[in-house]
């Protein structure tokens, strides 16, 4: 399994945040999201082969209880239910962050994370070849798929959200699925990668939240340690 890093921090977004937790990064996307992050684990994938049992060993240097898989993609990794089966095993809760788009398969699963790509995600022409537009494009709204891990395992919805525009088609994702999902359970998370584009969209987000009851999800690794790898 390509691994980009293992590392051991506190959770910085969603329902679980400031809980102490591994983060196991597969390195691999199906997806090629504009604003992407984690560009090494995903535009280009960087990363080192390692069997389950070394992953388990890395885990089992940390004294928490939370593990969190994530990518890039960790749901298109090789050997990834393996992994979680494992994990489980060991008494872990396991995290999976996922863009929704990878049928889960029965893996082992306590949270699923998922954070369905808006039409924002695409990348710009001329930024990527034309056939990975297209494929992005395809692949980022799998409601069958979706359904199927709303429908299997507790989860929350993280959405990243650049302007008001974005709350429609949010709503239209969902409506997609044809399942009724409380609006606590859609967390609104504002696009940007350092604590001053975040602090712009607070505002807009918070009224957003407000009038929808909806949750908002702040980026606590990025306000502690800023972008950066192993955080």
């Amino acid at each position: 399994m390509l691994i980009s890093e293992i590392f051991y921090s506190v959770q910085g977004e969603g329902e679980l945040t400031g809980v102490p937790s591994v983060f196991i990064r597969t390195s691999g996307c199906n997806l090629r999201c504009r604003w992407c992050d984690t560009p090494y684990a995903s535009w280009s994938p960087e990363g080192t082969e390692m069997s389950v049992a070394q992953i388990l060993a890395e885990v089992e240097k940390h004294p928490a209880a939370h593990v969190v898989l994530t990518g890039g993609e960790p749901m298109v990794a090789r050997g990834i239910h393996e992994l979680a089966a494992r994990l489980r095993a060991a008494g872990k809760h396991i995290t999976i962050e996922t863009a929704g788009t990878v049928a889960p398969a029965r893996i082992a699963c306590d949270l699923a994370s998922i954070s369905p790509k808006l039409s924002d995600s695409t990348p710009q022409p001329g930024s990527i070849e034309p056939a990975w537009i297209e494929r992005h494009e395809k692949s980022r709204q799998r409601p069958e798929i979706l359904r199927e891990w709303l429908t299997s395992y507790p989860f929350q919805l993280k959405f990243v959200v650049s302007s008001e525009a974005d709350l429609p088609e949010i709503h239209a994702i969902l409506a997609a699925t044809g399942l009724s999902v409380s609006s606590s359970k859609i967390l609104l998370m504002p696009e940007g990668t350092d604590p001053a584009t975040i602090d712009s969209r607070r505002e807009m987000l918070v009224g957003l939240c407000l009038r929808h009851g909806h949750r908002l999800c702040d980026r606590l690794h990025i306000r502690l340690f800023g972008n950066t790898r192993g955080t």
